[in-house]
């Protein structure tokens, strides 16, 4: 795997923990999913948030999806990425296709990198075809995230 470009380096945001942004589309799942996890997996080391290009409401899915795993998400709620993009953050990480040709330039972030995902909120079928692919996409990120995190150890 190839170490990120960095854009910038990171002033004043430097004594606090690293700050990561995940950005999506919607700010709906994966980016709310990745958040999550991320707090889960390392909230100790890392300042963790997501917001989306157009924000809408938090999928009811990606709530189950993460709840079923025993997550919190009394948290969440969508936010768009403008107000953040004067932010410092080491990692701006964009978790899907469009946000990443679609995605303003962060000029104060040190790493921007695109891990993209399938949407979930694309998937057709029963409520509980529809969960289980949810289910996937957040193991998938929750596994990244873990490589990601072994590779910064």
């Amino acid at each position: 795997m190839t170490e990120p470009v960095p854009t910038q380096p990171v002033t004043g945001a430097s004594l606090r923990k690293p700050r990561v942004l995940f950005i999506c589309t919607g700010n709906t799942a994966r980016s709310q999913m990745a958040q999550v996890l991320l707090e889960h997996r390392a909230g100790d080391r890392y300042d963790v948030v997501s917001a989306g290009l157009e924000p809408g409401e938090v999928n009811p899915l990606t709530v189950r999806a993460l709840q079923d795993a025993g997550l919190p998400t009394d948290h969440l709620h969508s936010k768009g990425v403008k107000p953040m993009i004067a932010e410092h953050f080491h990692f701006a990480i964009t978790v899907c296709d469009r946000a990443e040709a679609s995605c303003p330039i962060f000029p104060n972030a040190r790493y921007r990198l695109a891990w993209p995902f399938e949407d979930p909120a694309a998937a057709t079928g029963s409520d509980e075809e529809r969960l289980a692919v949810f289910i996937r996409v957040r193991d998938e990120i929750d596994a990244r995230i873990q490589d990601w995190l072994a590779e910064r150890a």
